[in-house]
């Protein structure tokens, strides 16, 4: 259990503990054999269900001059602050997390949270920008 001094520490701790729950009853629910995609309608499903403010795949501004338009187009924007991105596959690789680190410097976000829903036991990873 974190004490008050750590949680002061944590980016967003009520909105990014609220993200890490959906995910869990989706694995719960689903299980970790269905595709990204249906792992994203189900999380879209259930922040509809409880009225928080997101964005499904918007793309983000470029990352640098000359890239090409919707290079970065994360799973959800949440809140305008976290930032989502869903997977369905066997690990978490550096690209992913190099990806995610794109999509913060892109937006001027703080936090992105990574979700693989295929391992037996679900891990959330945040990543600070």
């Amino acid at each position: 259990m974190l004490s008050t001094r750590d949680l002061s520490k944590v980016l967003y701790p009520e909105l990014s503990y609220k993200i890490c729950g959906l995910c869990f009853e989706i694995h719960n629910k689903l299980g970790r054999f269905l595709n990204e995609k249906q792992y994203t309608d189900a999380l879209e499903q259930l922040l509809i269900r409880d009225k928080v403010i997101y964005v499904r795949e918007t793309a983000l501004a470029r990352s640098f001059e000359g890239e090409k338009a919707r290079r970065n187009i994360p799973d959800f924007v949440i809140d305008n602050t976290v930032i989502v991105d869903l997977k369905a596959k066997r690990l978490i690789t550096k690209d992913d997390y190099f990806q995610m680190r794109r999509y913060l410097a892109s937006s001027n976000k703080r936090l992105g949270i990574i979700v693989n829903f295929r391992p037996k036991y679900l891990t959330p990873k945040r990543v600070a920008n």
